[in-house]
């Protein structure tokens, strides 16, 4: 594309595992990536983080839960005009682009039905820059999955890697991406990421997670809980499928009565099962390479248990070993689909979201006066 099409665009991505916003900076065209500019994560205030926690699950249908849901959607999106106004305050030239997700706190696809709260417009007049989001709602509607959404940006990652290859992000929820020898893509929600881990050593420990994996390594894995979560109908549905990260609560609540390093060395080791479960039924073919990014990627625990599961021709890798940012790519990819929105290219697709057909995405906002009356009203 001509040059004139080269965006510079920000990425925001607020994770299931609710430990703050990553931004992130990329040059491109909504096609070809030429440059990768900054990118870091701004955790969250704890009161913030705890408002969000309050609300996952919840549903806009009744007055008091759209009041409650708007107020925390209006603190959320102020927070990350913040997390963007610190962030270009250091740029020598401008961003023309804002990709932003926002955060899930229901995704229901089977009813057509997924909620991420984030207020665009509102972040587009704080900000004063084109603003684009709503990425998951029009594939809901035309009966996709609206997830995962990332698979387009890990084939471009993977051009010119070795096919065929599989990326996997464990964030809250773990989804994989798998890309073949002439480019065909398939793409789905393994089941639980870190989320399990998580919530387990919030709950028993006061932790935000377990780090370095350092609980589970010197835990011991509960092999009957194990199977017994890996009894979740989840996993012998095929794909494509996604999931919202509170799916397996019922199941996990078998892990009670564990130490907290049992408890954590078993809900990580669920993740990684469900992982290995789900390359070995319903992946095309096997990769030559497996790609482990997101906050998952961190815990040396997680990657070690998942090489112990897949067979041994297949190389496992971070993606530090590979030369990504692995706590940037999710925001890096909203702000790649931002820019191919604008060109109405399509980011979900019949083969990683079960779309009907290939689809644009997302909801373009452009910035407007914003008026001292309207200021007052989002506060």
């Amino acid at each position: 594309m001509n040059n004139i099409n080269r965006l510079r665009t920000l990425g925001l991505m607020s994770g299931t595992s609710l430990d703050g916003v990553d931004i992130a900076l990329i040059e491109t065209d909504g096609v070809d990536i030429f440059d990768y500019g900054r990118a870091y994560t701004v955790p969250y205030e704890e009161e913030l983080s705890e408002q969000i926690r309050s609300i996952l699950g919840l549903k806009p249908d009744t007055e008091e839960n759209a009041l409650k849901i708007s107020l925390i959607e209006n603190k959320l999106t102020s927070f990350h005009a913040e997390v963007v106004k610190e962030f270009i305050s250091s740029e020598e030239e401008p961003v023309d682009l804002i990709g932003f997700h926002g955060h899930t706190i229901f995704h229901e696809p089977e009813n057509h039905y997924t909620h991420q709260i984030g207020d665009g417009q509102l972040l587009a007049d704080l900000t004063q820059i084109r603003v684009v989001n709503r990425f998951r709602n029009a594939d809901v509607v035309a009966g996709g999955q609206g997830a995962p959404l990332v698979p387009i940006f890990h084939a471009a990652l993977c051009a010119k890697m070795e096919k065929p290859v599989a990326v996997l992000n464990i964030g809250g929820v773990s989804n994989i991406t798998w890309i073949g020898a002439n480019g065909e893509m398939m793409a789905f929600d393994t089941g639980p990421g870190n989320a399990p881990v998580n919530d387990w050593v919030r709950k028993h420990a006061g932790l935000h997670m377990d780090y370095n994996g350092k609980l589970a390594i010197s835990g011991k894995i509960n092999e009957p809980i194990l199977a017994n979560l890996m009894k979740h109908k989840y996993f012998a549905k095929y794909p494509p499928k996604s999931i919202d990260r509170n799916i397996f609560n019922e199941k996990l609540e078998h892990l009670e009565g564990l130490s907290l390093e049992d408890g954590a060395a078993t809900a990580t080791a669920f993740t990684a099962e469900a992982v290995a479960y789900s390359m070995s039924f319903f992946l095309p073919i096997e990769p030559k390479r497996l790609i482990v990014c997101g906050g998952g990627a961190n815990n040396p625990t997680m990657v070690r248990f998942i090489r112990q599961r897949l067979p041994k021709n297949i190389e496992v890798l971070t993606a530090r070993e590979v030369d990504w940012n692995s706590d940037a790519i999710e925001a890096q990819a909203f702000a790649y689909l931002a820019a191919r929105r604008l060109v109405n290219l399509p980011i979900t697709f019949p083969s990683t979201t079960g779309a009907p057909i290939p689809l644009a995405g997302g909801v373009i906002h452009e910035p407007s006066a914003l008026q001292p009356e309207r200021v007052k009203s989002k506060k």
